[in-house]
């Protein structure tokens, strides 16, 4: 199932420029899926963010994974409009390779475990098939 950017807007609270993710494709509802992202040259951040060689921050790298995460939970909860899912964890990060402007990046992320309304996920983000992050995080399902 593909999920586009408006189907994205609709089921996350995230807008430009803190949105990350283009389209996204869920594998397993609620439990597993791959959001895809194009950063752009223009992005806001490489002004600031090494301006003699920018790189994607790799804050950003994990903010995309949970927004991931977040779209394939979301998702399956697509039909309680009342609820919103927040970020609230992450453990074992690690940066493997820089991101540059203009490159695809994938980001698979999948269910860990949950307990009550706290959802585990881990991530990875790809360029050309090789990992350039990776990382376990928690997000929480509230009521908005």
């Amino acid at each position: 199932m593909i999920i586009s950017l408006e189907e994205i807007m609709d089921l996350i609270p995230h807008r430009k420029p803190f949105l990350f993710i283009d389209t996204c494709e869920i594998i397993k509802l609620g439990e597993e899926g791959i959001g895809k992202k194009i950063f752009l040259e223009d992005e806001y951040f490489f002004k600031g963010h090494f301006p003699n060689m920018p790189i994607v921050p790799g804050v950003i790298l994990i903010e995309s994974m949970a927004q991931t995460a977040g779209i394939v939970v979301s998702k399956k909860y697509e039909e309680y409009e009342d609820k919103s899912v927040l970020f609230m964890s992450v453990s074992k990060a690690k940066f493997r390779k820089p991101v540059y402007p203009n490159e695809n990046i994938f980001f698979h992320v999948k269910f860990l475990n949950s307990v009550k309304s706290v959802y585990k996920f881990s991530g990875e983000a790809f360029k050309d098939n090789i990992k350039v992050c990776e990382s376990e995080f928690s997000a929480m399902i509230t009521h908005k």
